[in-house]
């Protein structure tokens, strides 16, 4: 047979007569095999199984393409038809797991004679019907399948408003005082004497670590806290009553008891207790820091008694370099996007026994770069796509995307990093960032080799499936790692004393870091579950109750809060898969972190398994013990 080749894309001018046939083809594709499968029932379960496989696959295939295209292309009018694919993919998805003929056929399957991997998917696929109202009474199936329709709709306008919504500030050319003079060079005065700085990473990330002006530090962080203000406001309301409805609608008493049933947590009420027990944990360590920007704060402003968050990141910066030594405009000399991006692929090639091999294949623009990627041994893996730089109408912030879902004999894995980076000299907080998503990207392709598309990949549960991105965050602070590939103009490397001086100083307000992330995390728990009238009031209420820093009068944080269409009440996987992270990190030797031993299991135990296995059990193999809060809690105490 034949090895599977990576889907063909078009050239950059048939993108949209391609976006809109692909996907009229692949639902036909669904509807024909659905079709096959009432008329002609398969006599076995594993050939029942296998023509659902074909199905799923095209559905997901067809929605995964529009979700990318939708944020990438640079063409609003591929976009647009991007957003029409993926909403008839999940419309489709949403009919066949409401349609009671089909569920018949899978319920009356029997178990008997599979193997573990099948048996799973068996188990799976009637969860997911049950799940989706398919036992419900007709009626409710009706409103079931209006409530999803629409919901996918209402995350669309979520997210398309966020997308197209970069603000910006004009400031006076002695207002960029204390930024890089790159930065500075890059950003011209217009015609009317005035600097632009948008809401966009490249822009925004300097500018509100360096800039010593506090009240154009405010006003940028107040610009981008108002992104989707008001229009989004709306929409978040319908959504958490749709999702609220939808749940009881299902047997279950909330949303995020219903989305919580298929984590690791198990229960909405769950990530209440953990959210607490998180911001408990960081309290001492993140009033001790705060204590710190104060006191510095203080020296330049007698009068303050508090921080705000426009100030946090810049006095951070400044008790950094003032107190710890690390001089963050020096580190970032160190940091040229080209030798940043090239080390990490040497990096993930020596630590997961990887190759990539650049492609010149159609992509949808010019800075989007391809690799093929393949094993040690010479077994391709799939292609990669790194569109790493912002541009007009692009999604905003980091994550991986899929193109295609891996399905062995099938197709092959191929995903899209997509980030917002500057193309010269690079913040080492943005190649943290870097190394973060690109976890994402490894792990689709080493697990996106199983037989079955609902394994394959990142399929995990989703409170884990951060934990191997954030455990390869710590590659990019290893002085030998960075040390290989992070050199100055004159090539020199950073040193290693510097690079442990940032580690060190990277510890300086991981507390209070904590408490906001477990103030986003109860914003997205709290918001499913009460739906407020008034979404600035109970913003302010909870960021009061969990960070340490107070709400900026104007704002509207969750209009801008994309983590609520995709994550919805489970923001809090973040802090759950860091613990994980930290207990996994446990298992590799700090003074050899290629060692081929333990990143080899590492891959095969965990990566390469995709979704075979439940994600504690992935753990537990590769640890040889359960997990554990240990790791993490003397991090955090450090």
């Amino acid at each position: 047979m034949t090895d599977p080749a990576p889907l063909s894309l078009p050239l950059a001018d048939e993108y949209l007569g391609w976006v809109s046939s692909s996907a009229e083809d692949s639902l036909a594709a669904a509807r024909g095999g659905v079709a096959a499968l009432k008329q002609h029932p398969p006599t076995t379960t594993v050939d029942a199984l296998r023509a659902w496989n074909d199905i799923h696959a095209h559905l997901s295939d067809t929605v995964a393409r529009g979700e990318l295209f939708s944020e990438v292309h640079p063409d609003a009018e591929v976009r647009d038809a991007a957003e029409k694919a993926s909403l008839a993919g999940q419309q489709l998805a949403t009919e066949l797991g409401l349609d009671t003929q089909l569920y018949a056929i899978f319920a009356g399957l029997s178990p008997d004679g599979l193997d573990a991997e099948a048996t799973r998917l068996l188990g799976k696929v009637l969860r997911d019907f049950r799940r989706s109202g398919v036992a419900a009474d007709e009626p409710t199936r009706a409103r079931i399948k209006e409530i999803r329709d629409r919901l996918t709709v209402l995350g669309q306008t979520f997210a398309r408003t966020i997308r197209e919504g970069t603000r910006s500030i004009k400031v006076r050319p002695e207002q960029l005082a204390g930024l890089p003079q790159d930065w500075i060079d890059a950003h011209p005065a217009g015609d009317d004497g005035l600097v632009t700085v948008t809401t966009d990473y490249p822009d925004a990330i300097p500018f509100r670590t360096f800039a010593h002006d506090a009240g154009a530090r405010r006003d940028l962080l107040v610009a981008a806290l108002t992104i989707g203000f008001p229009d989004n406001v709306e929409v978040l309301h319908e959504i958490f009553a749709l999702r609220s409805e939808l749940a009881v609608l299902l047997g279950y008493d909330n949303w995020p008891d219903f989305d919580a049933e298929v984590k690791m947590i198990k229960s909405g009420e769950a990530i209440g207790t953990f959210i607490d027990k998180i911001a408990d944990a960081a309290l001492e360590p993140a009033q001790r820091d705060v204590g710190v920007l104060l006191e510095r704060l203080r020296q330049d402003r007698p009068e303050a008694t508090e921080v705000e968050a426009s100030d946090a990141q810049y006095y951070a910066e400044v008790h950094r370099r003032e107190e710890l030594e690390v001089d963050a405009q020096r580190v970032r000399t160190y940091f040229d996007f080209g030798k940043v991006r090239a080390g990490l692929l040497d990096v993930t090639s020596r630590l997961f026994g990887l190759s990539y091999t650049p492609v010149d294949v159609p992509v949808w623009h010019a800075s989007v770069t391809a690799y093929d990627v393949n094993t040690e041994g010479g077994t391709d893996l799939g292609r990669i796509y790194l569109d790493l730089h912002p541009r007009e109408g692009k999604f905003k912030h980091a994550a991986q995307f899929t193109l295609t879902s891996g399905v062995q004999g099938r197709q092959v894995p191929e995903g899209v990093l997509v980030c917002n980076f500057p193309t010269g000299l690079m913040e080492h907080s943005d190649v943290v960032t870097l190394f973060h998503e690109f976890g994402h990207l490894v792990h689709h392709l080493v697990g996106g080799h199983q037989p079955w598309i609902e394994f394959s990949g990142v399929a995990t549960e989703w409170d884990f499936v951060e934990a191997p991105s954030q455990m390869l965050e710590e590659w990019a602070w290893d002085p030998a790692v960075l040390g290989s590939f992070a050199t100055n103009a004159d090539g020199e490397p950073i040193p290693a004393d510097l690079v442990e001086r940032m580690r060190k100083a990277d510890d300086f307000g991981k507390g209070y870091f904590a408490r906001t992330q477990m103030f986003y995390a109860a914003l997205a728990y709290r918001l499913h579950l009460e739906n407020p009238a008034d979404l600035v009031a109970r913003t302010k209420e909870l960021q009061e109750q969990y960070s340490l820093f107070p709400y900026l009068e104007g704002t509207c944080m969750p209009t801008s809060f994309g983590h609520l269409d995709g994550y919805t009440s489970g923001y809090y996987t973040y802090m759950w898969s860091l613990v994980i992270a930290k207990d996994m990190f446990s298992a590799f030797d700090g003074d050899d972190l290629f060692a081929p031993e333990v990143a080899r299991r590492y891959r095969d135990t965990v990566l390469a398994q995709g979704g075979t296995k439940d994600a504690a059990d992935l753990v537990e193999e590769f640890l040889g013990r359960p997990y554990n809060f240990d790791a993490y809690a003397a991090w955090l105490a450090e």
